[in-house]
């Protein structure tokens, strides 16, 4: 069975991608490069689906907010 999942993908400060997957409680991964990172995800996704049940919320997007600061 194939399912599908949102991934968030950001770059630190230190020039990794970092990669987690709100609907699955502690399941991100980073890398250098986005091709070993997506590969790395899929791995931590589906060690994270052996002892986990993904949440039942869904995914909408992200959106920028600009405050004074």
């Amino acid at each position: 069975m194939i399912r599908e999942f949102s991934v968030v993908i950001e770059k630190d400060e230190d020039g990794y991608f970092v990669a987690s997957v709100p609907t699955l409680k502690g399941c991100h991964t980073q890398a250098k490069s986005l091709d070993v990172l997506i590969k790395r995800i899929k791995e931590a996704i589906e060690l994270c689906l052996e002892v986990e049940k993904p949440a039942t919320t869904e995914f909408i997007g992200v959106q920028r907010v600009a405050v004074s600061a």
